[in-house]
Order: C-alpha cells, then structure tokens, then sequence
C-alpha cells in the first residue's frame, strides 16, 4: 500500500479487476498531461500521475477509481515525496472525514 496525504493506492491484482473497466478508456488528462488522482481544493496543488496509464472512476464522488500504469510510474505533489509504482492494476481512495450532517472528502 502507499500513501501520499489524503489518498491512499493499494495494489491490485488484474483478476480482482472488473471485466468491463479492463479495457475501458479511463479519465482525460489535465492541461499538463497528468492524471489526477485528487486535487486539492485550498491549495491548488495535485496528487498526480505525469506518465503513461489510464485512470478509471468507479461511480460518484465517494466511489475509487483503478489507476493502470501498463509500465509503472510515480505519483507527484508539490508539497509530498514523489512515490513510485510498479507496473499494474491500483485501487485509489481519498480520504473522508465525517461533518455533523454529512461525510465528504477531505480536502487537500
């Protein structure tokens, strides 16, 4: 597992990957080449992944995404440690934090 402030990439394995998200498309790119994994709404800055792979939301706001990287990579931050990542399949969770009334994701 890794974790780089408020979002959390585990390890999958490609058997534990839904058939129909194998082959699908995944998010678009930012204006930088990067995808992103969680931006930050205070600060601007972004958990990101500049190199080859796709991203894939699994429904909704609070629903993960899987992170593909066919020949690994790294995850950037302005202000974290860059981590780098095997080849493979990820699961990426954002934090949440509970408000009395609601549950919503933490924000960066």
């Amino acid at each position: 597992m890794y974790r780089q402030g408020d979002v959390l990439i585990v390890p999958l394995e490609e058997s534990a990957v839904p058939p129909h998200l194998l082959e699908a498309t995944g998010e678009l790119r930012d204006a930088r080449g990067r995808l992103v994994l969680a931006l930050g709404e205070v600060t601007g800055h972004a958990h990101a992944v500049p190199g080859p792979g796709r991203l894939i939301r699994e429904g909704g706001v609070f629903g993960p995404m899987l992170l593909h990287l066919p020949e690994g990579g790294r995850v950037v931050h302005e202000e974290h440690a860059t981590i780098p990542l095997p080849q493979g399949w990820f699961r990426v969770v954002r934090q949440r934090e509970y408000a009395p009334g609601a549950v919503r994701i933490v924000a960066d």
